[in-house]
C-alpha cells in the first residue's frame, strides 16, 4: 500500500521525490526520456494531473510509465475527469486553504461514486495553496485566495484542522510556475506539529531548493513544471533529495 510505505518513511525520516507530469504540458519526445532518468535515479512516485487537461493524453502517460516502470503512479486531479482507473492512486482532494464550498466538499461528492469500487489506492489530502508570488492556474481554476508565503501561522492552522479531520496527506503548493518555492520558515513550521506526511511543490527548479525543502521538513517533494523544461533535472533533484535520506538513516 502507498500510504502505509508513506507513514513509514516518515517515521524513518526518508525523503521522497515524486515527479509530476502534466499530461498535457509534457511533450511526448520528452515523456520517454524523463521515464528511463526517473528509473536511473530512482524516483519513487509519479504524480499524474493538472488544473486543466484539455486533451486526452492521460492514458497514453499512465500507459507509457506503467508499460516501461514499476514506479506508482498517484494521480493529482484538477477536477472528476481526471480520474482514472489504470492508476495506482489518487489524491482525493480538499482545498483546505480556501473557501470555495465546491472545491471543499462538492467535487469530491461528485466523485465518491466513482472512486467506491475503484481499484484505485484513495489518499485523503488536504491540499492548501500558498502563494508562489505569481496568478498560476490553479489560482484561477479554484476562485481562492492563497495563504500569503509570510503567514506560516495560518498554514499551520489550517494544516492541523485537515490533519484533525482526518485527512492522511497535507500537500503545500505554492502552483506551476510559481516565482517563489514555499519558503523553508513556513514548511518548518508546519511540519513541526503534524503527524502525517507533508507534500510540498511549486516553484522547486533546483536540487538546492529542494534539499532545502526537505530538510525544513517536508516528506514528499513535488517536481514538475522545471522538469517539463529540462527532463536532467529528474537526476540531479533525485540524487539531493535521496542522499539526504541516506544521510538521515545513516544518524
Amino acid at each position: 500500500m502507498i500510504y502505509s510505505g508513506l507513514q513509514r518513511a516518515k517515521t524513518e525520516g526518508k525523503k521522497k521525490f515524486a515527479v509530476l507530469i502534466d499530461p498535457d504540458k509534457i511533450k511526448t519526445e520528452h515523456i520517454d526520456r524523463v521515464i528511463e532518468l526517473a528509473l536511473v535515479s530512482k524516483v519513487d512516485y509519479f504524480f499524474i494531473g493538472g488544473s486543466l487537461i484539455v486533451d486526452d493524453e492521460m492514458n497514453y502517460c499512465i500507459e507509457t510509465i506503467k508499460r516501461n516502470t514499476n514506479i506508482p503512479t498517484i494521480l493529482f486531479p484538477g477536477s472528476t475527469m481526471q480520474v482514472n482507473h489504470k492508476a495506482d492512486a489518487l489524491l482525493f482532494l480538499s482545498l483546505i486553504s480556501g473557501r470555495n464550498p465546491d472545491l471543499l466538499i462538492g467535487k469530491q461528492v461528485e466523485a465518491a461514486p466513482l472512486l467506491l469500487n475503484s481499484p484505485l489506492e484513495v489518499l485523503p489530502t488536504g491540499y492548501m495553496l500558498v502563494d508562489g508570488g505569481v496568478p498560476t492556474t490553479v489560482l484561477y481554476m479554484s476562485n481562492t485566495q492563497p495563504i500569503p508565503a509570510n503567514k506560516s501561522e495560518i498554514a499551520l492552522c489550517t494544516a492541523l484542522a485537515g490533519q484533525l479531520l482526518g485527512l492522511k496527506l497535507i500537500f503545500m503548493d505554492a502552483g506551476s510556475g510559481a516565482k517563489f518555492p514555499i519558503n523553508e520558515k513556513m514548511i518548518r513550521k508546519v511540519s513541526s506539529k503534524l503527524s502525517i506526511p507533508l507534500i510540498v511543490g511549486g516553484g522547486i527548479r533546483t536540487p538546492e531548493r529542494a534539499m532545502a525543502s526537505a530538510k525544513a521538513g517536508a516528506d514528499i517533494i513535488v517536481v514538475g513544471n522545471a522538469i517539463e523544461k529540462d527532463p536532467t533535472l529528474v537526476m540531479e533533484i533525485s540524487s539531493a533529495i535521496h542522499s539526504l535520506k541516506m544521510t538521515h538513516s545513516n544518524l
